[in-house]
């Protein structure tokens, strides 16, 4: 009895001589009167299976009628070839699944991407998408191995919050008042109370705040990994309204130990994805971005340079007098990614860990330090890209958060539990955030967010 494989399990195996079965979506057909070469592919794999069909086989007739797209089984011999590929199969028998409608949408053509994201729910049966998915998911594993190695605990948080883990207020609302019949209360505000969980409630933009307390509380070194949602108004090529997020949280780590935490990650991340996906990171560069093994190879093999916020400044004023930036340089802005990309790319020629920045642009739950003026922060910045981590070693002092929370005009209450952490056996702690989609982004070569997660949902747009 045939044994079934998929396509990927061919190529490693190579069971010449062996009768298979394998399955999967018909990538194109050359046809005559005596044979056709079939090429088939199944999405475990960035090769195609050719396959070869005799006119002679019973059901030919058939097979000269497939179309680009058809879904099929085949079984068949398989043999040594004499192309690029190492193996070829003989068909002795294929079964039609489905035959692909006239106007199916994916042709041999050039199809565009932005025209790819129309139809997302087709794309993944092109090169490109196959390979930035099997690449996405190689990304998801390896976080989930480095984080377990480095004894991280897996936590599931809340999805749906009161409080705004970045104090900048860009959240969807999650209510089941009705919009035509809003309640309100004695002065005229909407009564949240008599809404489901009988307060103001969103979705989350990061799951940080719930990490800490399991750090803090007692687990000491925890990891989220998932959804996360901004209602910013950015219809951008590096920005979503839902992406996916990874947010350590270390007890007893400074700064600088969350910077050893972060450059360990994006190192483990691009040794793993050149390790399991060599064949899609040089399809994916060969049609998107000539030079981002090189930059990849560069970033892995290269230590991290780190430079405070002030220093950074510095250098970029005094290259300015010779370097037209299209963002003017002072203290106290946040660095524009022109800046950073100049830094990493240009000035110190490796990626760089710029830390310590002035706080008035920074979260309120970011350690103060003794000048005031500055906060414990850090962004990790590499070639190509500028910022791909941001992070900071966390205020554990209950009176400074406080303050800092009442300077931002914060309402206490929602955060109480976190400001309990700050009483209850308080140590120093750190973390960092990475945007899943940035660094698949990054690896894979692709200049688009929406290219390289399933269904992209960004303002005006949340089809499929």
């Amino acid at each position: 009895m045939s044994q079934y494989l998929l396509i990927k399990k061919v190529y490693e195996v190579k069971p010449i001589e062996e009768m298979v079965i394998v399955r999967g979506w018909v990538k194109s057909l050359r046809q005559s009167k005596k044979f056709s070469f079939l090429v088939l592919n199944d999405g475990t794999t960035q090769k195609d299976l050719q396959i070869i069909v005799d006119g002679g086989l019973s059901n030919y007739e058939e097979v000269v009628k497939l179309t680009m797209g058809s879904s099929v089984e085949v079984e068949g011999v398989i043999v040594a070839s004499q192309g690029k590929q190492p193996v070829e199969m003989q068909a002795r028998r294929l079964h039609t699944y489905c035959l692909n409608s006239e106007d199916y949408p994916l042709q041999k053509k050039e199809t565009s991407l932005e025209y790819l994201r129309e139809i997302a729910h087709l794309r993944s049966r092109t090169n490109t998408f196959s390979a930035v998915f099997r690449l996405r998911h190689v990304l998801a594993q390896a976080t989930h191995e480095y984080f377990s190695n480095e004894s991280f605990t897996y936590l599931h948080t809340p999805i749906i919050t009161s409080s705004d883990a970045e104090g900048a207020g860009e959240m969807f609302r999650v209510s089941t008042l009705h919009l035509d019949k809003l309640p309100k209360n004695e002065k005229g505000q909407i009564d949240f109370k008599q809404d489901y969980f009988g307060r103001e409630t969103f979705l989350s933009v990061s799951g940080q705040l719930e990490a800490e307390t399991f750090a803090v509380g007692g687990l000491g070194r925890v990891y989220t990994f998932g959804p996360t949602f901004r209602s910013e108004n950015s219809n951008t090529a590096r920005h979503l309204s839902e992406f996916w997020m990874v947010e350590p949280e270390a007890a007893f780590n400074t700064l600088e130990d969350n910077a050893k935490l972060a450059t360990g990650y994006v190192k483990h991340l691009i040794k793993k994805s050149m390790e399991e996906c060599g064949e899609e990171l040089e399809f994916l560069a060969s049609r998107y971005a000539p030079e981002n093994l090189k930059t990849l190879d560069h970033v892995l093999n290269s230590p991290f340079e780190m430079v405070t916020y002030t220093k950074a400044i510095e250098i970029l004023e005094e290259v300015s007098k010779s370097h037209k930036f299209d963002f003017p340089v002072k203290w106290g802005m946040d660095l524009q990614t022109e800046h950073e990309r100049f830094l990493a790319e240009q000035y110190f020629k490796r990626p760089t860990i710029v830390t310590d920045y002035p706080k008035d642009i920074k979260a309120f739950y970011m350690k103060q330090n003794d000048d005031q003026r500055t906060v414990r922060a850090m962004d990790v910045l590499v070639p190509g890209v500028g910022e791909l981590i941001g992070g900071s070693q966390r205020e554990d002092n209950y009176d400074k958060l406080v303050s800092r929370m009442e300077e931002m005009k914060m309402d206490l209450k929602n955060y109480w539990w976190y400001l309990d952490l700050r009483k209850y056996g308080s140590v120093p702690h750190s973390g960092f955030g990475l945007g899943f989609e940035r660094a698949v982004m990054y690896i894979s070569g692709m200049s688009n967010i929406r290219d390289v997660i399933p269904f992209p949902r960004f303002p005006k747009n949340a089809e499929f």
